[in-house]
């Protein structure tokens, strides 16, 4: 019996997500279909449902990007009562004069009636006077006499004869500093280069002040001859020796006080230095220069530079032939040509101008500004040039102190050995007056820093006289025993802070510290007018 092959099954896509088989015939369970001839046939559909879209559904995740909401809220600020209240004065209740005559006795009203225009005149005078003109009250304690506070010294120094050669104050008005040494006045025989002295300060306001022990002390291998604090460092001080050196000491540093010194070179002095001076320096501001003077005749301006070394600046130079001729001069001897200094001082009104005095006995106005050359030979590494302006009319004999006054920019003061003080005018070779204080010599004078016609001097006859120009002309208005054997007092310096303090030192080897009365301390009314008319009409 004839058969026919079965047609091969295949695959046709069927609808989205559904397999769908075909056949080419008919089949059933018990195979194929026996039937007739070949013809198409079209079977049921198999479906297969897909499972991809159902997990990646499950996969989903809705989040938010958002912030939580913020709440808000409004408040006042501002406040919820006004209160008003007055600041002025009650309004004063006005006087009625006219309660008087109401009253009062018909005779007290006629009487007041009578004088109200010479009242009113001399009230009218009163608030045109200037008698109370610069009048400050004053409520501290006065103090009417003059009084010794302290009298300092140090052992040591008093054991070997030394002098009190310099005074000076520091720049606190606390601290009193005293060199040791030899007075040049009073030579002794003996070997100077080799002598030893000391500078000593004492603090006043340390508690338990012991005046046999100074608070701090500098052992020196030369005399010292002048001293001078530092005008804005309390605990420097400077010094100038008898060797012709010039040192700067720290006093805050007990075992190691030198902090500079010029050293034994060309540019230091010859002779023994009779002062010392701190100086702005004009090139830089808080920063001070140190001007030295000496019997050799040279004016030298130092500056510390480095480690412990002071360096010539500038300097100047007196010789004979340069100095002004506007005043009888004694002709110098053969072969000298230096002008010895042994004091100088400054103007309170000019930095640039000072007065120098000589060893010839004639003050000499300089000026830090000369540019003419000196001419000498002495070696020096700057050039030295001529200061000297003005001559003045000479003392008797050497001048061993000047002072310019703090109140008038055209007077000062000078000191000498023929026992006057000379007060002279800048503007005029002869001295405005002289006054004799002593029959021997005078060593030291000074202006009062407050009181305008207040001067100090000390004696060689151990003195310390206080003049007072408003009350005497002629005579000292208080004269203080320093020492009860008429020994010299070598040097004397207000203290400008406590004004009511004056220091004193003397051939003892002794500092007394003198409390001033009141009368030198307060200045008095129309003062500083007095001074210029005095320098004003004897001037002219």
């Amino acid at each position: 019996m004839a058969t026919r092959a079965q047609p091969a099954q295949f695959f046709r896509p069927a609808s989205a997500g559904v397999a769908t088989l075909a056949t080419g015939g008919a089949t059933s369970a018990e195979g194929p279909a026996r039937s007739g001839p070949l013809q198409d046939e079209t079977l049921g559909v198999v479906s297969v449902p897909s499972q991809w879209r159902g997990v990646q559904g499950i996969r989903g995740e809705t989040k938010s990007c958002q912030t939580a909401s913020i709440a808000t809220a409004e408040v006042s600020i501002q406040t919820q009562k006004q209160v008003d209240a007055e600041v002025q004065t009650e309004p004063p209740v006005p006087i009625r004069v006219l309660s008087v005559f109401q009253q009062d006795s018909p005779q007290l009203a006629a009487f007041l009636q009578r004088v109200e225009g010479m009242v009113i005149l001399e009230l009218n005078k009163n608030w045109q006077s200037h008698a109370f003109d610069g009048f400050e009250v004053n409520w501290t304690e006065q103090q009417q006499t003059v009084s010794c506070l302290h009298t300092l010294c140090y052992p040591p120094a008093q054991a070997q004869g030394l002098h009190v050669t310099s005074i000076s104050w520091n720049t606190t008005g606390s601290v009193v500093a005293c060199a040791y040494g030899r007075s040049l006045r009073r030579l002794d025989d003996g070997d100077w280069s080799t002598l030893k002295s000391f500078v000593c300060t004492w603090n006043l306001d340390r508690r338990g002040l012991c005046p046999r022990q100074p608070s701090a002390v500098v052992e020196v291998p030369s005399a010292v001859m002048c001293l001078a604090f530092h005008p804005m460092q309390p605990s420097h001080i400077a010094g100038g020796l008898y060797s012709g050196e010039v040192l700067v000491w720290d006093m805050s540093r007990p075992d190691d006080s030198l902090l500079w010194r010029t050293g034994l070179t060309d540019d230091t002095h010859t002779d023994p230095v009779y002062q010392v001076a701190w100086l702005p320096d004009p090139q830089h501001s808080h920063r001070f220069q140190l001007l030295s003077v000496a019997t050799d005749g040279k004016v030298l301006l130092w500056q510390g530079v480095g480690v412990g070394q002071l360096q010539l600046t500038e300097g100047f130079a007196l010789v004979v032939q340069q100095l002004p001729r506007n005043t009888k001069l004694k002709k110098p001897t053969r072969g000298e040509t230096e002008v010895g200094v042994t004091t100088v001082d400054f103007s309170s009104f000019d930095p640039s101008l000072f007065v120098l005095g000589t060893e010839g006995g004639f003050p000499l106005k300089c000026s830090l500004a000369a540019e003419e050359a000196a001419l000498t030979r002495m070696p020096s590494s700057v050039p030295l040039r001529a200061p000297a302006q003005f001559t003045f009319s000479p003392h008797g004999g050497p001048i061993y102190s000047v002072s310019c006054s703090p109140f008038h920019r055209n007077l000062f003061l000078s000191a000498g050995t023929d026992g006057h003080v000379h007060l002279y005018s800048m503007l005029q070779a002869q001295p405005l007056t002289s006054l004799q204080l002593s029959h021997k010599y005078l060593f030291a004078v000074r202006w009062s820093p407050v009181r305008p016609l207040v001067f100090a001097a000390a004696s060689g006859e151990g003195n310390v006289q206080l003049f007072d120009l408003q009350k005497s002309s002629q005579k000292p208005r208080v004269s203080i025993k320093q020492t009860q054997d008429e020994s010299p007092v070598y040097c004397l310096e207000f203290n400008s802070q406590q004004t009511q303090l004056l220091a004193a030192g003397d051939a003892k080897g002794i500092v007394k510290i003198w409390q001033l009365s009141t009368e030198f301390t307060e200045q008095g009314p129309r003062e500083a007018e007095d001074l210029d008319q005095l320098a004003t009409e004897v001037a002219t």
